[in-house]
């Protein structure tokens, strides 16, 4: 019950404090230090996710219509909505000259990760077809990179199992990441190969393996997710001061596959019965360090013990 009524008394302070009171205190420090709230973030928080993630709060809760069409815009309408925005504002540049150029900064980060988020999806959806040449490269260039030394039978062999794929064919396996899944399993394979091989090699084990392929793709699946609820921002904001692109994404991945081959050895599971338990625990960890506001979640390989 005390629950409850804590919760409804943050409720209304949320709405009284949007809805009135954040229009006052904002208008009582523009008259105080003659600076708008978007540029005292600028001049207040250093670059990155602190910045930019208070720019879009305050372009979100703005009453004008100019600052909130500020969180859709393309890149080549980019500079003519900034003096918009700073007509808008009121805004001399001569007495704030880093303004423009942060605030620049801001957006660009903002509207590109919307950018590329719809660019992931578009892969998502992507149906891997084995009658595309290209799709098919795809999926036997990845066991070239990681199985060099053994030759793949025929196209459609149990073989496939051995990098953790469950049937004979893989691209049954590719139905809900689509060739999104592919994409980042060669990725991986193509630009952290030892680390990739390293981690086949870990997935192999007696007693602790697992099937490197599926679970590739189901951390595919996690990075998505993370990208579709925001919560990749803090990262994207901090490890890239300009336009994130489709690599940014995919090196993202690559630390996933290898942080969560790390996970899964400390944690000893009894069984690969237990994957979705302990998934889930990963997933938490990550959830709970992009919460950090200097996250930065960035691949370093460690040498092999």
């Amino acid at each position: 019950m005390l629950f409850v009524f804590q919760r409804m008394l943050g409720y209304i302070w949320q709405c009284f404090y949007s809805s009135c009171l954040r229009f006052w205190l904002k208008w009582f420090l523009r008259l105080v230090t003659g600076r708008c709230e978007l540029q005292r973030i600028c001049a207040r928080c250093k670059a990155g996710a602190l910045r930019t993630a208070q720019i879009e709060y305050s372009l979100k809760s703005s009453k004008s219509k100019v600052l909130r069409a500020a969180l859709s815009l393309k890149e080549n309408g980019l500079d003519e909505h900034l003096a918009q925005i700073i007509q808008e504002k009121r805004i001399k540049e001569q007495k704030d000259p880093t303004f423009k150029v942060n605030l620049r900064q801001c957006l660009l980060q903002i509207n590109a990760y919307n950018e590329l988020f719809e660019a992931v999806e578009e892969v998502r959806k992507q149906v891997f077809d084995s009658e595309n040449k290209e799709h098919e490269n795809m999926l036997l260039k990845l066991w070239d990179l990681l199985m060099p030394s053994v030759k793949l039978e025929s196209r459609i062999t149990k073989q496939w199992g051995n990098i953790g794929f469950q049937g004979d064919d893989p691209k049954t396996d590719f139905r809900g990441m689509g060739m999104l899944g592919l994409t980042n399993l060669l990725f991986f394979s193509e630009n952290y190969t030892d680390a990739a091989r390293q981690v086949l090699s870990h997935a192999s084990h007696p007693r602790l393996g697992y099937s490197y392929a599926i679970v590739g793709i189901n951390l595919t699946e996690m990075a998505y997710s993370l990208m579709k609820s925001d919560a990749l921002k803090p990262h994207f904001y901090n490890t890239v001061s300009g336009k994130p692109q489709m690599q940014h994404f995919r090196h993202f991945y690559c630390y996933l596959a290898y942080e969560f081959d790390k996970f899964w050895l400390e944690e000893e599971p009894e069984s690969i019965m237990e994957f979705n338990r302990y998934r889930e625990k990963f997933h938490d960890k990550v959830k709970g360090q992009l919460q950090m506001p200097e996250v930065t979640l960035i691949m370093t390989v460690d040498q092999e013990k």
